[in-house]
Formats: structure tokens, sequence, C-alpha cells
């Protein structure tokens, strides 16, 4: 199963991530190394949006409880997030593939 965790920034996000940062990726490298994060970041120009992108049999309840405790949330760089599952269905890691 994965899931995708969004986050939307405030619009200052550049300048007051700095003091978040780096427990928020602190917190992110470990979910990586107990194999629920897969890959995260900062998507698009600004940047005001990002993914993570979770992965294993609780992915959704990995990725809220990530989004609960991680610092940027909590420190307000963060404005709002969502989780929501991700069925992949192409790749040589999609959860359920489906080929022609």
């Amino acid at each position: 199963m994965h899931a995708v965790l969004e986050y939307s920034y405030a619009d200052n996000y550049l300048q007051t991530r700095a003091k978040f940062r780096p427990d928020h990726l602190k917190a992110a490298w470990e979910a990586v190394e107990r194999g629920d994060l897969w890959l995260g970041g900062a998507v698009g120009e600004g940047p005001f949006t990002g993914l993570l992108i979770f992965t294993g049999e609780n992915a959704l309840e990995a990725a809220r409880a990530f989004a609960a405790v991680d610092p940027y949330v909590t420190g307000g760089v963060v404005t709002s997030w969502t989780a929501r599952p991700w069925t992949t269905v192409v790749g040589h890691d999609a959860a359920t593939p489906v080929r022609p």
C-alpha cells in the first residue's frame, strides 16, 4: 500500500522553515529507516507544496502519524495537510500491479 501526504506551506515558508528544518529532516530520515517513508520533497515553483510518499501495510496511518508530530506542522510552517491512500498500479514498486 502507498499513501500520499500533501503539505501546503505558508507564503513565507522559505524564511520560517530554517529553525524547524533539522528536526523535520531528522524525523523524515527516521521514517525512511523504518521503511515507512519512500520519498519526500517540495513540488513546483515556490515551493508552496510538499509531497511525502509513504509505503507499507499501514502507509496511511504512518503518513497521518508523521504529520501529527512533524515540526513543520507543529511549528506552523505547514498551513494544512492531507493524507490519502494512493492505489499504485504501474511500476516495479506498485502495490497492486496491473499489466495489459
